[in-house]
């Protein structure tokens, strides 16, 4: 088992299918240790941390990939981000009186909705919409593949506070099999065997003894895994474009009104950057957001 966090391909040989395990225990903790997650939140934002991590891997681009849910219930908001250097950050907001123990998806974030955010560094973004619907985030992603005309694609995925784990499987465009019958037979093999994956061996096993358990009778090659990190995007210069996006007077009368100190938390971090009357009449001369202004006391 590698010492970081990662993702890992594997493909059966005999079939157009592939397959992609996620592993995440060092940026799920980092994610659960900047903010005070109740138990089910904290597993629902796990799971959607190895979802973002098994996604991005069926991607071929630059940038970032964001899957964001919102609902009226008791978790309002549920967004990680997976850039395509494999660096994640997740966030949830929750009304803590009404958080339940042992509650899911469908008690915790009733009538959601589930975006799927593509954003190349070049090139057209793309966003998908689909209503959280059915009993766990697996489900809706599932059904969100079955919907948006793409390959079939199935997921799993748990966590428990401690370790965010995923697999993916994927049908893949036919190649070694040109008989649709036999691609729609072997297929529904595929996945009704994963569909006997219980949460404990999911969490409890490593990848080549789970696919082993799975799949003792097919043909399956795993790659190398391939790391991924927790790294938040944000930084004083993105702090200071949003404060210049305001423009001048607005960012002067903010100043006023902060008593001479304009403040930017990030939500995903809790870094905190400070702008002081100096630093707001140098962004807007042209002289940059590098440090803070040497007046700081």
């Amino acid at each position: 088992m590698p010492d970081f966090d990662f993702t890992q391909r594997f493909l059966f040989d005999d079939t157009d299918v592939r397959g992609e395990l996620a592993d995440l225990r060092g940026s799920y903790a980092e994610v659960l240790a900047k903010h005070p997650y109740p138990e089910p939140v904290a597993q629902l934002l796990g799971e959607m941390l190895a979802a973002a991590a098994l996604l991005v891997g069926t991607l071929k681009f630059d940038g970032l990939l964001v899957l964001q849910a919102r609902s009226p219930g008791p978790v309002p908001l549920l967004m990680v981000e997976c850039s395509s250097e494999r660096e994640v950050r997740g966030i949830a907001r929750y009304h803590a009186e009404q958080v339940e123990s042992g509650a899911g998806l469908r008690e915790l974030m009733p009538e959601g909705l589930l975006t799927l955010t593509i954003d190349p560094a070049r090139g057209q973004r793309y966003q998908g919409i689909v209503e959280l619907q059915g009993e766990s985030l697996a489900d809706c992603l599932s059904g969100y593949f079955a919907n948006s005309e793409q390959l079939p694609t199935r997921f799993w995925l748990n966590a428990d506070g401690r370790r965010a784990r995923g697999l993916l499987l994927q049908q893949l465009p036919a190649d070694r099999q040109k008989d649709a019958e036999a691609r729609v037979g072997n297929w529904e093999h595929l996945v009704t065997l994963a569909d006997t994956l219980t949460a404990e061996e999911l969490l409890g096993l490593d990848n080549e003894t789970l696919l082993r358990r799975l799949y003792h009778q097919e043909a399956v090659r795993l790659f190398e895994p391939l790391p991924l990190r927790f790294r938040c995007s944000c930084s004083r210069e993105r702090s200071a474009n949003a404060l210049s996006s305001l423009g001048h007077a607005d960012a002067e009368q903010l100043l006023r009104e902060r008593s001479g100190l304009v403040v930017v938390d990030c939500q995903f971090c809790n870094q905190r950057y400070e702008f002081d009357a100096t630093d707001i009449a140098q962004l807007f001369a042209g002289g940059g957001s590098e440090a803070p202004s040497a007046t700081r006391h």
